[in-house]
């Protein structure tokens, strides 16, 4: 599969593009690890990087259009923007997103897609109408229909989701009828939908994160959770190695991504004995870990990919002859 370069080989194989862009990339904080490597690789290619704190945006309206002004002055023009929505500002995050969108401005990831995304039942709706190999799940509103809904996800222990949250955040294992019972109703008591999933358990606390750009899998690592912890996610105290995926889990990553409508995503999946189920298709991928479990350049194949959908705007390229 088509990988990003190594991080160590980068500076002496980049070369300065033949017309330098102000790349915008939407953040709350310059410090975070993927903002900073981003900034770092847009200014390695000869670009100007431009750190925009979301929540910093005022959006205008009126008959002449719609413009940002960004810390009381208008925004500057932007070449293109990737957009790093945070999960706990995804309402006004989106707004803006579609903000730029409105103006003329190349968003990597658009509001539309984004929203599809961080929306689990949305997200799961559509890879399964498109055929994607997704864990059995069920949402339900009626507790009564709670046992039936086990046995159609292959019984006990079974995986609870909250319909939104990153990085293992409201998911939880149940073993018991009368746990699943107590989670439906303290969350019905708090307004929060929860769905019912199937235990995978062959998985045995792995699965794997591919980061999609455009039609290609740029880097693979396979995650395996603590010990004590079914979560793998990274920041649950998972472990990553770099992995070279089969062209069954390449196919899934890209085809879950092109469903979602996003140029750049992290899709989670799990190894089964039939092939990867697709549990997650992220929209705003952290990339520190790949980073460091592969050795590759993943910021600066995010930029190099950046400037190439800028320029297939500009010239009213599709799809096809930008990959």
């Amino acid at each position: 599969m088509a990988q990003a370069r190594p991080r160590a080989r980068a500076k002496k194989r980049e070369r300065a593009p033949a017309e330098p862009l102000t790349i915008g990339i939407l953040s709350r904080k310059r410090t975070l690890y993927t903002t900073s490597r981003l900034v770092e690789a847009a200014q390695a290619r000869g670009h100007q990087p431009l750190v925009v704190d979301t929540l910093a945006c005022s959006l205008d309206l009126g008959q002449d259009g719609a413009h940002i002004q960004y810390q009381e002055k208008p925004l500057p023009r932007l070449d293109v923007v990737i957009p790093r929505i945070g999960a706990s500002i995804t309402g006004y995050g989106l707004s803006v997103v579609n903000q730029l969108d409105m103006m003329g401005v190349p968003v990597l990831n658009n509001s539309v897609p984004i929203a599809r995304s961080r929306d689990k039942l949305r997200c799961l709706q559509l890879l399964a109408r498109f055929g994607v190999d997704i864990p059995r799940t069920v949402l339900t509103h009626d507790r009564r229909e709670v046992p039936r809904a086990l046995e159609r996800i292959g019984g006990l222990p079974a995986i609870l989701k909250l319909l939104q949250g990153t990085q293992g955040v409201g998911v939880m294992i149940a073993h018991s009828l009368a746990e699943i019972e107590g989670i439906l109703g303290t969350m019905k008591d708090l307004g929060q939908e929860i769905l019912l999933q199937e235990f995978i358990h062959e998985s045995r606390g792995r699965d794997v994160r591919a980061l999609v750009l455009g039609d290609r899998v740029v880097a693979a690592m396979r995650r395996r959770a603590r010990a004590g912890e079914f979560r793998s996610n990274l920041h649950r105290g998972g472990a990553g190695r770099a992995v070279s995926l089969p062209p069954a889990y390449v196919d899934a990553a890209v085809r879950a991504t092109r469903i979602m409508g996003l140029e750049l995503a992290g899709v989670d999946m799990l190894e089964t004995r039939s092939g990867p189920k697709v549990m997650e298709v992220n929209s705003s991928p952290g990339f520190e870990g790949l980073e460091k479990a592969t050795g590759l350049d993943i910021a600066g194949g995010i930029v190099e990919h950046a400037a190439r959908f800028a320029s297939a705007k500009a010239t009213g390229w599709s799809r096809a002859r930008l990959i």
